[in-house]
């Protein structure tokens, strides 16, 4: 379950990642969803680590540069009675550390996703993006992404 391109690694995330996972999402104030480097709340993420880890349809991967955790992404398999009832890969929470963008880190996590995806079988693959995240939109076209729906959230706590 690696992958390598020239100096990225990358692999399935490991419980001694979350620091470096916690870190990278906490940086980011554009996403806006109150991570934190706080004590108080490694136990949350210490939790939902244990989830997806237990889950046999999720995979949460870190990118990883000379030994240190430099990005990460998250995938979900789901199956639905639409198309034939194929299944479909969805790639969440892709993050690479502010400071290192534009170096091909978050091409080589999409590659690496959508490899998984053909390699499994998949017949789509999506991921959704914050609507001011323009550069971010731009990236996911360049790699055969296209804006095709329009989602909705509805926050409940």
């Amino acid at each position: 379950m690696a992958g390598e391109l020239p100096d990225i690694l990358i692999r399935q995330a490991r419980k001694e990642d979350l620091p470096a996972l916690v870190a990278i999402f906490a940086a980011d104030a554009l996403g806006g969803h109150g991570d934190t480097t706080e004590a108080e709340a490694f136990p949350d993420y210490a939790r939902a680590f244990a989830a997806i880890e237990a889950s046999p349809d999720q995979m949460l991967y870190v990118a990883e540069r000379g030994g240190e955790v430099v990005g990460t992404f998250q995938t979900m398999v789901t199956t639905s009675l639409t198309r034939r009832g194929s299944s479909a890969m969805i790639i969440e929470a892709v993050q690479t550390r502010a400071d290192l963008r534009g170096q091909g880190i978050g091409a080589a996590m999409i590659e690496f996703a959508i490899a998984e995806a053909k390699g499994r079988g998949m017949r789509l693959v999506q991921l959704t993006s914050n609507a001011l995240r323009r550069d971010a939109h731009r990236f996911y076209e360049r790699r055969g992404f296209r804006a095709s729906h329009l989602g909705f959230k509805m926050a409940l706590k």
